[in-house]
């Protein structure tokens, strides 16, 4: 491996250092820096100094203080309101400077937004005119016009609560310049943390506003005396996995007699899954019950070794023939070492043991190779009988079960599911299957 110098490498000392001291040896990787004069065939058995572990160190600090200069820079760039974010936020588009400037058909919509929450209409009341009025969601605008960001497949036109609330709360649409919300952790990571909103860098009437200070007070006055109380996070067994069989949205929980339900077609009846509902209860026994059906016959298979034994007797047989070849070519050497065979002699002998090597090291690699698969199909077919016994031995769905064995489970009318399962070469069989009366309705 070649590098114009070791920053290019890498600019972590301790990993820089791991790779060049044990892992290149290791693999008996060479490893030439061009600049630096550094070739580690020079130094095999030692790290190459105290002069190279500085050079690690420099280009980490320079690395470092480069990205506060940096951040320091795009920081100074936000209080002028000179830092732009690349994409605009619905209703807004770049100008020819790299300004932002109203988007008219986007704006109108985000103004209309504005004046129904203003008049008291509920997120969900304005997700419903905005269905009704075939207004396309933000994604799907911006997909229109050539500059996809999400997928879109699974909206069908209808603008989900999240993005309703973000314009709502957006100060940018009154004009003011809001950035700087999140921070990194530490320097060169990738995580962040949002920072308290008094940290925020913010200038009023810094571009073109969509709606007055007025109108985005009031509409979020409005808004939260909607507001409903923060619900505590509550854990349940099939949290997160159960999905929507039609329109392929995560349905939601609710009552005290829990259910489970597609929240996200409430717009329109036209929908299939339009008042689709199941009942936890019933769910969780439909899917312990499919698992077990799954698991009755594999807990009556016996797991055998034959298979195992074989490959390795005959991986232990093809060893042995490779070594006798070898030392055949050995003392073939000896031979012709002692004088009792001539140039000629040892070169067509050396050349038949050759061939024969190429050929016995190639079953030779196949041999192992099938050995190796059969290891991997006894050890998982253990791995499975194990946990065919423990839930064999369940009466019930558990955390522990649902986590290592379902994705997703996939709820239908004429009470149907279906199961993506986790473990697929273990429910290999069937992939899906009606199931008995689960509760669902619509």
């Amino acid at each position: 491996m070649t590098q114009e110098d070791l920053s290019r490498f890498g600019r972590n000392s301790i990993e820089t250092g791991y790779f060049i001291e044990r892992v290149f040896p290791l693999y008996h990787t060479r490893f030439i820096s061009v600049s630096d004069h550094f070739d580690t065939a020079d130094y095999k058995g030692d790290t190459g100094g105290i002069d190279v572990a500085f050079k690690y160190l420099i280009s980490e600090c320079y690395s470092r203080d480069m990205s506060m200069k940096t951040k320091s820079a795009k920081y100074a760039k936000m209080r002028r309101g000179e830092y732009q974010s690349t994409i605009c936020p619905y209703g807004y588009q770049k100008s020819a400077d790299g300004r932002m400037e109203p988007d008219k058909d986007a704006a109108a919509v985000v103004k209309q937004i504005f004046l129904w929450a203003a008049d008291g209409n509920t997120v969900a009341e304005i997700i419903r005119r905005l269905y009704a009025q075939h207004v396309p969601t933000p994604a799907e605008y911006r997909a229109a016009k050539g500059k996809p960001i999400h997928d879109t497949s699974r909206s069908n036109g209808v603008w989900s609560s999240s993005a309703v609330i973000h314009i709502l709360t957006d100060e940018r649409y009154a004009g003011t310049y809001v950035i700087g919300k999140r921070a990194v952790k530490e320097i060169g990571g990738t995580r962040s943390r949002l920072k308290d909103e008094s940290e925020w860098i913010k200038i009023p009437d810094h571009h073109p506003a969509i709606v007055s200070m007025e109108l985005y007070e009031q509409a979020n006055a409005v808004r939260r005396q909607f507001k409903l109380p923060k619900k505590q996070r509550r854990d349940y067994l099939l949290r997160g996995k159960v999905f929507c069989g039609y329109c392929d949205h995560a349905m939601s929980r609710k009552g005290k007699t829990t259910w489970f339900y597609c929240r996200h077609t409430d717009v329109s009846d036209s929908f299939p899954c339009h008042g689709l509902q199941v009942r936890e209860n019933d769910l969780e026994q439909v899917v312990f019950e499919s698992i077990k059906a799954h698991v009755l016959p594999i807990l009556g298979v016996d797991i055998s070794k034959d298979d195992l034994d074989l490959r390795t007797v005959q991986q232990a047989e093809q060893e042995k023939k490779l070594r006798a070849l070898q030392e055949s070519k050995r003392k073939l050497y000896e031979r012709y070492a002692l004088g009792e065979i001539d140039l000629d002699s040892y070169k067509a002998e050396k050349e038949k043991f050759d061939i024969a090597l190429v050929g016995e090291k190639n079953t030779h690699a196949i041999i192992t190779a099938r050995a190796k698969q059969a290891q991997g199909d006894y050890e998982a077919n253990l791995k499975h009988r194990d946990l065919a016994k423990e839930i064999g031995s369940s009466t019930a769905l558990t955390k522990s079960l649902v986590d290592t064995l379902i994705n997703k489970v996939y709820v239908f009318r004429d009470e149907r599911i279906e199961i993506d399962y986790a473990v697929r070469d273990f429910f290999e069989n069937e992939a899906a299957r009606e199931m008995p009366s689960c509760g669902a309705e619509g």
